[in-house]
C-alpha cells in the first residue's frame, strides 16, 4: 500500500506544472517611515518633497538622473535618446520611445494606453490652467513656452474652463511620438528644469483626470514602476510592483574612483527594475517611535536618523559598533538643501522694505545662533548655510561668507535701538516704533526637532527683549497659512530638483509669489536678475550674478537661511543598494530586499 501510494504521489508531482510543486518565491517588500504627511498625488497640486516621493515612482518624465553617477548625469527614460536643441537654445524636439504603457485603470476600460507625445502636451497644460492653482506652474512659467502663458492670462481674464484642445504654438506633438516645445527665449537648462524629476513632470493621460475629476489625488496612473493600491491618509501608503512595467534594466555610470558606487553597479548591472514587489510607506511624525521601530525590524531602512539619536546610532560620523555588528550599513550625504525661516513680506510687524522693517529681520537673523541648532538641535547633522544657494549646485561656494551666518546679538540690539524698537511702557519687552506691543508669532510643528529649534528661538529673542508666541499645527495646515499669506514666520526646508542652482532663487522671485515664493519678496532688481540667469549658459558671468542674489538675500532677508543637513541614512543588513538620491526622489526600483535575511516579523 505504501509503495502505491508513493507511486502516485510521484505521478503527480511530475504531471504538476514546476510552477505549481515549486514554492513560489517570497515577495520582497521594502518597508520605511516618512516623518511628516503626505497631502495628496495629483503632481500639479505639490510642492511637499513627502507626497512627491510616492509620485516619483508612479509617473515617468522624459527624463531621469543615473542612480549613482555623481555629479550627476542626466539620462533618458521615456525620451529615446538626447533631445535635438536649436542653436539658440529656443526650440526642443524630444522623440518618445514607441511601446511604454500607463498602468492598467479603469478609466481605459480594459484597453492598454500608451504614452505618446500629446499626453505630455496635456501634462503641461495642466499646470497652465488656473483652475489647478498649480504650484509647479512657475517652472513653466519660467521656461517661457511660446504661447502658453498667454492662454492661461485669457483663461484667468474670460473665467471660463480651459481649453486643453486650443493649439499653443510653442507646445505641439508634431506626430504620436515626436514632442516639439518653442521658447520665447533662450533656455539651455530646459530638459533639467522640466522634464527631468518623475514627481512633478511626468506624463498624465487626460482620460485619467477626467475619469476621476476631484479625486484624481486619490487616483494617480503613470507608466512607472509602482501603483498605488492602499492609502490611509496621514498613516500609511502601499505601492506594489506596476505589472505592466516594461523591462527596464539597471544602468548606470558611477565615477571609475568611486568605490562605493562601483560595487553596487557590479552588484545590480543588467537586473530587471524594479527589483521588489511591494513597498509600505507609514507615516511616523514622533521621531522616537519611527527610530524604534527600525531597530525593531520592523522598517527596511530609516531615511533621515533623527538628530536626536545620532549620537546612538553614528557618534563622530561613524556606524555605532552596535548596529554594524547587526550587518547595518551607514551613509552620511551632504544634502542639496537648506533650512529657512520664512519672513511675510505682507506682514505688518515683520514685512516691508522699509528701512526699520529690513532692520528688524537683520536683527533678528544675527540674534539667532545657528550654531547652537546645529550642536543642540541637530546634533551635529548640518553645516552653516551662508546663503540659499544649495550644495551640489551651481552658484554654490563652500568658501562664500555674509552676514546670515553670523550670530551677534549685541548689533542686533544697537539696530532695534537705532529704528526706535524699545521698551516704550516698561514691562520689559520691546515696542514697536510706534508704541504697540512688539510680539512675533512662529508658526511651528510639534515634532520634537521642531521644539528644540522653537526653544532656541524663544531664547535668542528673549535677549534682545522681543517676545515670542508659537502657533503648532500640521506642516500641511502650516503650508497652506503660508500659501495664503496667513502667518508671520515660518521654518521651511527646501531641497533641490536639479542641478541647477536658480531653483532657490524661484523662492526670491516676485511672480512666485504664494507658490514657491512664501515670503512674497518682490524685488524688481531681483526678478531682472532671474530672468537674465535663465538665459544664460553656466559659466563665470552667471556665476557673477549668483552672487549678486546672495548679496540682495542678506540685505533684505525676507529669508533667514539656517542650515544644509547631512543626512545619515541606515539600511538593514537585508536590503542593498540605497545611495541617497541628489536632485531626484525615486530609488525604490533601484533596491533590492533578500528576505533570506529577514527575521521572522
Amino acid at each position: 500500500m505504501k509503495t502505491l501510494l508513493a507511486t502516485l504521489a510521484t505521478a503527480l508531482a511530475l504531471a504538476l506544472p514546476a510552477s505549481a510543486a515549486e514554492p513560489a518565491a517570497p515577495a520582497k517588500t521594502l518597508r520605511y517611515a516618512f516623518l511628516i504627511a503626505e497631502t495628496g498625488f495629483d503632481p500639479v497640486k505639490l510642492s511637499d518633497i513627502y507626497s512627491r516621493t510616492i509620485t516619483a515612482h508612479i509617473f515617468e518624465s522624459l527624463y531621469t538622473y543615473d542612480p549613482l553617477a555623481r555629479p550627476s548625469r542626466i539620462v533618458p527614460l521615456i525620451a529615446a535618446g538626447e533631445p535635438e536643441v536649436s542653436p539658440d537654445f529656443k526650440t526642443f524636439r524630444f522623440k518618445i520611445r514607441p511601446g511604454i504603457y500607463f498602468a492598467d485603470d479603469p478609466a481605459f476600460k480594459g484597453k492598454r494606453r500608451e504614452v505618446t507625445a500629446q499626453d505630455f502636451v496635456y501634462s503641461i497644460k495642466r499646470y497652465a490652467d488656473p483652475a489647478n492653482n498649480a504650484q509647479g506652474w512657475v517652472a513653466y512659467e519660467d521656461a517661457g513656452i511660446v504661447g502658453l502663458a498667454e492662454l492661461r492670462s485669457q483663461v484667468i481674464k474670460s473665467k471660463k474652463p480651459f481649453p486643453y484642445d486650443t493649439e499653443v504654438a510653442g507646445l505641439k506633438a508634431l506626430d504620436r511620438y515626436t514632442l516639439q516645445v518653442k521658447t520665447e527665449e533662450p533656455r539651455p537648462r530646459l530638459v533639467e528644469s522640466i522634464f527631468a524629476g518623475n514627481d512633478l513632470y511626468g506624463a498624465m493621460a487626460r482620460e485619467v483626470v477626467e475619469f476621476y475629476g476631484d479625486r484624481i489625488a486619490e487616483h494617480p496612473v503613470g507608466t512607472g514602476p509602482f501603483m498605488l493600491t492602499a492609502w490611509r491618509r496621514s498613516s500609511q501608503m502601499v505601492l506594489e510592483r506596476n505589472p505592466a512595467y516594461r523591462e527596464r534594466l539597471y544602468e548606470a555610470q558611477p565615477a571609475p574612483d568611486d568605490a562605493e558606487g562601483q560595487a553596487i553597479l557590479a552588484k545590480f548591472k543588467g537586473r530587471r527594475l524594479p527589483m521588489v514587489d511591494r513597498v509600505v510607506v507609514d507615516v511616523i511624525v514622533e521621531r522616537q517611535p519611527r527610530w524604534l521601530a527600525f531597530l525593531n525590524n520592523e522598517h527596511d531602512f530609516i531615511e533621515r536618523v533623527p538628530e536626536e539619536f545620532i549620537t546612538q546610532a553614528a557618534p563622530g560620523g561613524k556606524l555605532a559598533p552596535n548596529l554594524a555588528k547587526r550587518g547595518m550599513q551607514a551613509l552620511f550625504t551632504l544634502a542639496p538643501d537648506v533650512s529657512l525661516t520664512c519672513f511675510n513680506m505682507e506682514d505688518p510687524v515683520v514685512g516691508g522694505m522699509t528701512p526699520d522693517k529690513i532692520a528688524l529681520r537683520r536683527a533678528l537673523s544675527l540674534a539667532y545662533d545657528v550654531r547652537r541648532e546645529i550642536v543642540l538641535a541637530r546634533r551635529g547633522q548640518a553645516v552653516p548655510a551662508q546663503s540659499p544657494i544649495k550644495p551640489h549646485t551651481t552658484g554654490f561656494d563652500p568658501n562664500y561668507k555674509s552676514e546670515m551666518g553670523d550670530y551677534d546679538p549685541a548689533r542686533a540690539k544697537a539696530l532695534l535701538d537705532m529704528y526706535g524698537y524699545v521698551d516704550k511702557d516698561g514691562d520689559g519687552w520691546r515696542d514697536m516704533p510706534d508704541g504697540s506691543p512688539l510680539v512675533l508669532t512662529r508658526n511651528t510643528q510639534s515634532d520634537s526637532l521642531s521644539r528644540s529649534i522653537d526653544e532656541l528661538w524663544d531664547k535668542a529673542l528673549r535677549a534682545i527683549g522681543i517676545k515670542l508666541q508659537l502657533k503648532i499645527q500640521q506642516w500641511p495646515e502650516n503650508l497652506k497659512a503660508a500659501q495664503a499669506g496667513n502667518y508671520q514666520m515660518w521654518p521651511v526646508g527646501s531641497t533641490a530638483s536639479q542641478p541647477d542652482g536658480l531653483g532657490i532663487v524661484q523662492r526670491y522671485y516676485g511672480p512666485a509669489s504664494g507658490t514657491q515664493n512664501l515670503p512674497r519678496f518682490k524685488f524688481a532688481p531681483l526678478d531682472e536678475l532671474y530672468d537674465r540667469m535663465q538665459a544664460m549658459p553656466d559659466g563665470p558671468e552667471r556665476e557673477a550674478l549668483f552672487k549678486e542674489v546672495k548679496r540682495i538675500a542678506a540685505v533684505y532677508l525676507p529669508y533667514k537661511v539656517h542650515v544644509h543637513r547631512i543626512i545619515t541614512d541606515i539600511e538593514q543588513p537585508w536590503m542593498t543598494g540605497y545611495r541617497r538620491p541628489l536632485f531626484w526622489l525615486d530609488f525604490w526600483q533601484y533596491v533590492d530586499i533578500d528576505p533570506s535575511k529577514q527575521p521572522v516579523r
